[in-house]
């Protein structure tokens, strides 16, 4: 029987909405959904190799239970009752001995991680931490210390911007569909576009604007921005008056930062930063300031996106039309979320977490999503306690954590490693037990409650049955926590059941998304009265001076320090890391489609350095650092900043059955240190400097 099945891709972390055409039980053809504006039967290429991967025989097919070395590729196969009795046999052991705080749980956010985050609740243990923190801890500290409310708060509205500036952020590669539409429509209505990375990239190549900033030095330029904007009064007057706390403060503080003192640190030319600044305060407040996505560069990442958001504030663009907003829930249109498993009572947990999120070592980070580089240090100091389990859920620790050869490490350290995966990730390699979830085609899944300007709710309804011996990531989730005596905390024994669970209340029903895949609260995009602003900090206010970083210790305007620099400049190099089009992180290197177009990495260096040190294009060099080398491809060429190197993440893969993208290419994490932003949270996964020799 032939049908049409609305669904959400799952080929990234964006989860747009997709039509799924199903022809005798079968994927017959995936688009993007024709009812979403913005999405208009739309896919990146990562969406459109979804049924590759569906195909796909190198993913984990059974459970397995490893009997060799970890790391060595020997398994059995194993039922889902074996696998999950001796998991839980062993997590109750863990528990029993060294309380419930010695489990771990890291995954990549998702529409089941109400369901993970209960199931470490009911154990006891504070210790769930997600992949959001590695990408953009320090942002969500930031729109905290800004604003009250979290990055995961706001969106941006390009559909009416102006003008929008980027920053690193490779918008037209990342790639979210209705993101990137909504912007290219906002361009052909004569929107402009800044780009600002060390590298020309293709967003660079759709800017009216492209400057190769020395990196490391956004604070600078953005400092001298303010210094203009300030001192020529290109400012939203009334709008800094009414909602922005410690301006006085910010007058004083930048004016040592001149456009020619930036111009030494940047190298973008002093008269073109007073242009930009003029021309974007000539339409204000529909401008953009782009606070970015993977905020995880360097250790003052946190100011460095304070200084994007105190931009924004001072053009009058947050919750404008063209700008910035908070992002509405159904509560905006009387109505109520999805039920979430986390909304029970649980036992008290009195300890803190592995990372001491919360505590007065780490007091700002969000403890929603936890500071992930800091389990390695947790796990071989002991501190604050022994780390014996960890269960990792679609977050591959080993490749997402700088310095994978300290992670191995500390994993070795551990009683049980665990991977609830769809593929083999280099961590479900280096587990004790796989459970392979089924692929979003294969499942149904938790709701999605998408709060923007218009709330609504989307479904991802499984569109075949799976084809290998695989289960729901909650229903494993469930099976464990019934072997572990806490299976009233899940009351559903399907996700058609748990679903119906989270709808009672909201007065929608399964039916209602039958017709489009989504529902919708109001019909209107909702924004709020700008005389009457709901900002959540003590002031009431946008914070420059903010309390939540003074209470804590740390200043609003730290001085401004000019990055380190090689000990051997003439060899050395600061690595940046990045995204493809082509692939998600970690996740899609040996899916067949996509690996056939971007099979391994390679390194770009700059044409003049390289011809200093003798390399030629396409030639094997060899990359270290203080904590791991590796050999790759060199790509010369001159659109690159001559002070660093770049190459994608997620390649030089060590898991053997993942054929494909074994041993292609290098991994960015044995290169790079495990240093990070200790105020904001966020990994510097750009503060590592590298040699690079020819081979």
């Amino acid at each position: 029987m032939d049908k049409d099945v609305f669904s959400l891709c799952f080929m990234c972390s964006v989860r747009c909405p997709i039509k799924v055409g199903v022809k005798d039980g079968h994927v017959d053809w995936i688009q993007g959904n024709p009812h979403v504006a913005g999405i208009n039967g739309s896919l990146c290429p990562r969406g459109s190799a979804g049924k590759s991967m569906l195909l796909d025989d190198q993913r984990p097919q059974t459970p397995l239970i490893r009997v060799g070395d970890r790391g060595s590729g020997n398994w059995r196969k194993a039922t889902w009752d074996e696998a999950l009795d001796y998991v839980a046999s062993r997590l109750k052991e863990i528990r029993e001995t060294h309380g419930g705080q010695a489990i771990a749980l890291g995954e990549r956010a998702q529409l089941s991680t109400h369901v993970s985050k209960a199931f470490l609740k009911a154990l006891g243990s504070p210790n769930h931490f997600t992949h959001d923190a590695l990408c953009k801890g320090s942002m969500n500290t930031a729109c905290r210390s800004m604003f009250g409310y979290t990055d995961g708060q706001m969106g941006i509205n390009y559909a009416n911007t102006r003008h929008i500036v980027l920053y690193g952020r490779n918008i037209f590669e990342s790639i979210n569909v209705k993101e990137v539409n909504t912007l290219m429509d906002a361009l052909e209505k004569g929107a402009k576009l800044t780009y600002i990375d060390p590298r020309v990239n293709v967003t660079a190549g759709k800017a009216h604007r492209y400057w190769m900033i020395r990196p490391g030095t956004d604070l600078a330029l953005n400092y001298a921005l303010m210094n203009v904007i300030v001192k020529e009064r290109l400012y939203d007057a009334a709008y800094v008056d009414k909602w922005v706390h410690g301006f006085n403060v910010v007058q004083d503080f930048v004016k040592e930062y001149t456009p020619e003192w930036a111009e030494k640190e940047t190298g973008i030319p002093a008269g073109e930063i007073k242009a930009l600044a003029r021309e974007i305060s000539n339409v204000k407040p529909g401008v953009i300031f782009h606070y970015g996505y993977r905020c995880a560069s360097h250790r003052n990442e946190i100011y460095i996106r304070r200084s994007i958001l105190m931009l924004n504030a001072l053009m009058g663009s947050v919750e404008a039309k063209g700008g910035i907003f908070f992002k509405k829930g159904p509560g905006a249109e009387g109505g109520k979320p999805a039920r979430k498993l986390t909304e029970q009572v649980f036992p008290e947990i009195t300890v803190p977490r592995f990372d001491k999120v919360g505590t007065p070592d780490f007091p700002l980070p969000d403890p929603a999503h936890g500071v992930p580089q800091i389990l390695p240090y947790a796990i071989l100091n002991e501190d604050p306690y022994p780390i014996k389990a960890l269960i990792n859920y679609r977050l591959d620790t080993l490749m997402s954590i700088a310095d994978t050869n300290n992670t191995k490490r500390a994993l070795d350290k551990l009683d049980l490693i665990v991977s609830i995966d769809i593929n083999y990730s280099d961590i479900a390699w280096y587990s004790d037990v796989i459970l392979p979830e089924s692929t979003y085609l294969e499942r149904t899944d938790c709701i999605q409650q998408m709060n923007g300007l218009k709330p609504m709710m989307f479904l991802r309804e499984k569109a075949v049955e799976p084809r290998h011996d695989t289960l729901e990531g909650p229903i494993i989730l469930k099976r464990l926590g019934e072997r572990l005596g806490i299976g009233d905390y899940f009351p559903y024994e399907t996700m058609d059941e748990l679903v119906d669970w989270q709808l009672e209340g909201t007065g929608f029903t399964r039916a209602d998304f039958a017709e489009k895949g989504f529902v919708s609260y109001g019909k209107s995009q909702i924004f709020w009265d700008r005389n009457d602003l709901p900002f959540k900090t003590p002031s009431g206010k946008i914070e420059f001076k903010s309390s939540l970083l003074e209470d804590a210790g740390f200043p609003s305007f730290p001085p401004y320090e000019s990055p380190s620099v090689p000990a051997e400049p003439d060899k050395q190099f600061r690595l940046v890391v990045g995204r493809t089009a082509l692939h998600t992180h970690i996740s899609t290197q040996n899916v067949p489609y996509l690996n056939e177009l971007m099979s391994e990495n390679v390194l770009w260096i700059n044409k003049e350095k390289a011809s200093d040190l003798k390399i030629q294009d396409g030639t094997m060099v060899e990359v270290a650092s203080s904590c791991g080398k590796g050999r790759i491809e060199a790509f010369v060429t001159d659109l690159i900043h001559p002070e660093a190197v770049f190459m994608a993440h997620g390649f030089g893969h060590e898991a053997k059955k993942a054929a494909r993208s074994y041993n292609r290419g290098l991994s960015d994490a044995v290169l790079q240190e495990n240093v990070y932003d200790k105020v904001g949270g966020s990994p510097a996964f750009h503060d590592t400097f590298v040699t690079v020799t020819p081979v």
